[in-house]
């Protein structure tokens, strides 16, 4: 569709390769937005183009673009170089790529059209058409291609987040600081690049070790199947992806108060913890954490009672954790439809509608888990008789905790509903007669200022009752 890619292009050339008014590619290349240093155009000014509409959509007009490039030093020149590492390259239409590359049309269309990273279906470069062949080499191999896009929708939302996370953390844990420090204009931008060359070493070879690492977790998962199926210790199903697991949901209470009253800083520290704690008894326990949605955890197991003591493991840390919010679980077993790395029905219903119900440093199971688990000396299951959950059948329910653990008395800030430990320091206010403590002097403020908002929740609890703020049920995550 291109010639070679140092061939000269023209407004019109560009103006029809990214889908322009002429009028538009004129007045960007007369703002000196798009012509190079001998005033023509190439391959490599398309992509300006396409950057600079980029920049208009999201409301930032041609005299701030003007202005940025002065002050930086052909700023759009340097992320075109970081897009295209190997130079410009030839573009061919879908069509065109078909035939010469080897790889059905419609199957093509379908891939672009699965992926929310290809942005272009129209155009491509060779590295999209090589990625087309391989997705025909692997149907032309016998995978369904049902479950090819499943997979490639996969690829698509986790390299996607992995290289937002790579983007996003270079800019604030470095632009920010440089920035910060007092570079500005050129200097920060040549500052900028030097710390991003030294670390592009790290991207790909961390996301390849990563991938082999998942595979050899996967492929030790896959073995064990194989043999429990072999023993007759698991059923098989003939709809593909339906599979026995076992669904942990774990959550912070009071995690929107606590958000509240010491601010979203205090609360992402909070949540750093926790994640690290969860992702530690997770990996002891041989299990894979499927989503995080903010401060809660979807996790998953192949049997329910590594999943139980996992559970049991981050219930136990969080409430050793100083100046930390209880948490509360729910554990269901049963069958589950993978899908996209992801599981779905009433297995994991029940699980969210489980983690919903509990209260603070609580696990409910339902008695599947519980008779899967079987006679353990040191773990207790509490029958809390028969409950209706919404949208699900009654289930008959356990709490489940180590044998020996007991409901201790703890402190509970009414504010933001950390849990105070015996020995720390606590803020002491007396109100209607009765001592109430808080974490901080500012969380003693708060409700010195509205008391009202906050004595409801007030006092000392035992580990199965709730002071804090409840949450509403929440539905399937």
């Amino acid at each position: 569709m291109t010639g070679p890619a140092g061939d000269h292009l023209s407004i019109d050339d560009v103006a029809m390769l990214r889908g322009e008014s002429p009028q538009h590619i004129r007045e960007w290349w007369e703002r000196g937005l798009l012509a190079g240093a001998d005033g023509e155009m190439g391959p490599e000014h398309v992509e300006r183009a396409r950057l600079i509409r980029l920049l208009i959509e999201s409301g930032v007009d041609l005299d701030s673009i003007r202005r940025a490039q002065d002050e930086h030093g052909d700023l759009l020149g340097r992320f075109v170089a970081e897009l295209n590492p190997g130079g410009p390259r030839d573009r061919y239409s879908l069509e065109e790529a078909a035939t010469r590359f080897g790889f059905d049309l419609e199957v093509a269309r379908r891939l672009w059209s699965s992926s929310t990273l290809i942005e272009d279906e129209q155009v491509i470069t060779e590295e999209d058409a090589m990625m087309a062949r391989s997705v025909q080499e692997a149907l032309d191999a016998g995978l369904p291609e049902e479950a090819l896009l499943q997979l490639v929708h996969v690829y698509d939302e986790a390299l996607g987040r992995v290289a937002d996370a790579e983007t996003r953390m270079f800019h604030i844990y470095i632009h920010e600081r440089l920035r910060a420090a007092g570079l500005s204009g050129a200097a920060l931008t040549e500052a900028t690049a030097e710390v991003s060359e030294g670390l592009q070493t790290l991207a790909e070879p961390a996301v390849l070790y990563f991938h082999r690492k998942g595979i050899e977790r996967a492929l030790r998962e896959d073995l064990l199947l194989h043999f429990a199926e072999a023993a007759g210790l698991v059923g098989t199903s003939e709809v593909p992806g339906l599979v026995s697991v076992a669904i942990v949901f774990v959550e912070l209470s009071s995690f929107t108060p606590l958000t509240q009253a010491m601010g979203e800083v205090h609360a992402a520290d909070v949540l750093a913890r926790f994640s690290a704690l969860v992702r530690a008894a997770v990996r002891a326990r041989g299990g894979r954490i499927v989503k995080q949605i903010g401060d809660a955890f979807m996790l998953v197991f192949i049997d329910p009672e590594n999943a139980l003591r996992c559970a049991l493991d981050i219930e136990r840390r969080a409430a050793h954790e100083p100046q930390f919010p209880a948490c509360r679980l729910g554990v269901s077993c049963g069958r589950a439809l993978y899908r996209e790395g992801d599981y779905v029905g009433t297995t994991v219903n029940v699980a969210a509608r489980l983690v919903a119900a509990a209260e603070r440093h609580q696990i409910l199971v339902i008695s599947d888990v519980r008779d899967a688990v079987g006679p353990a000396a040191d773990i207790d299951f509490r029958p809390l008789g028969r409950r209706q959950l919404k949208g699900l059948d009654e289930l008959e329910l356990f709490s489940a905790c180590y044998a020996g653990a007991h409901d201790e008395e703890r402190l509970v800030d009414p504010v933001c509903g950390m849990v105070l430990h015996p020995g720390h320091r606590v803020v002491r206010l007396v109100h209607a007669g009765h001592e109430v403590v808080f974490c901080s002097d500012a969380c003693g403020k708060r409700f010195a200022d509205d008391p009202d908002r906050y004595t409801p929740r007030a006092g000392r609890v035992g580990a199965a009752h709730e002071t804090a703020e409840r949450r509403p049920p929440q539905g399937n995550r």
